[in-house]
């Protein structure tokens, strides 16, 4: 079942549209004009290319409930 799920949510993903889990989160879709950057070991400037970047986006209910998980392992 677990396949089926991310199956589904891959394909989703793939034809450009977020995907949102009631009470856990959203997986978004961010699309990232090209820039200038610079490349670390030389400092020369490089173009970035333009991309679509995944990102993950917890509920509130998740967020909450992880709190409460984590004060209770702190005592």
């Amino acid at each position: 079942i677990l396949d089926m799920v991310i199956d589904e949510m891959k394909n989703e993903l793939i034809a450009g549209r977020d995907v949102k889990i009631s009470t856990f989160g959203s997986i978004l879709l961010k699309r990232k004009k090209a820039r200038i950057g610079r490349k670390p070991k030389t400092g020369v400037e490089a173009e970035i290319t333009p991309r679509t970047v995944i990102s993950f986006r917890p509920s509130q209910t998740l967020k909450t409930a992880v709190n409460k998980g984590s004060k209770k392992a702190a005592k």
